[in-house]
């Protein structure tokens, strides 16, 4: 209750209302969601424990998603030390495709963000899912707010180039083309 009674103090949110972006956040480090929910966890106790440390008048979301950040890359540190090849265990790996074309482009994309350096994804998702404003997330990015633009326009660059696009126009008109029940098989195009 402290954690919320400080956060209101901040910037008018309760930590309720936080645990969504938190997960959203979590996920742009982690495949699996139980991993996902751990890290939300993880960099709530650390909140709570360095609530001291928080500065009034500051952001509790920014606060908290620069915890889960740095969380993650000790994390991340400590497993490669621990369990070399571990990344590529078949085990982590889904076991059974789902076979929906809806869930096809979903999948594409996804791919092509995760595909992304670590640092533009992180700013995509920020700026892009979250709704983070760029000073926010050069804050969390620990980095200026100049090189947050350009993660962020080489990031949307990739996963356009990833998906075989040459313009984000070029994508919204292919899903509306697709979703008016035609079918892309590689011939002409919507006129």
């Amino acid at each position: 209750m402290l954690l919320q009674d400080r956060a209101n103090q901040a910037d008018s949110i309760s930590i309720v209302d936080l645990i969504p972006a938190l997960r959203a956040f979590a996920r742009t480090f982690c495949r699996a969601p139980g991993d996902a929910d751990d890290l939300v966890q993880e960099t709530l106790t650390k909140g709570l424990a360095n609530l001291d440390k928080f500065e009034p008048g500051t952001r509790m979301k920014s606060w908290l998603f620069t915890i889960m950040r740095n969380t993650h890359y000790t994390r991340v540190r400590a497993a490669a030390r621990e369990a070399p090849g571990l990344l590529d265990c078949a085990s982590s790996r889904p076991i059974s495709e789902a076979s929906q074309d809806w869930s096809m482009q979903s999948k594409e994309v996804h791919g092509a963000i995760q595909a992304l350096p670590s640092h533009q994804r992180e700013v995509l998702m920020l700026i892009g899912v979250l709704g983070v404003s760029y000073e926010e997330t050069a804050e969390i990015c620990g980095c200026a707010v100049g090189t947050v633009k350009s993660r962020l326009n080489r990031a949307r660059a990739g996963v356009l180039e990833a998906l075989g696009e040459t313009s984000s126009q070029s994508l919204v008109e292919r899903r509306s083309y697709l979703s008016e029940d035609h079918y892309d098989t590689g011939a002409e195009r919507h006129r």
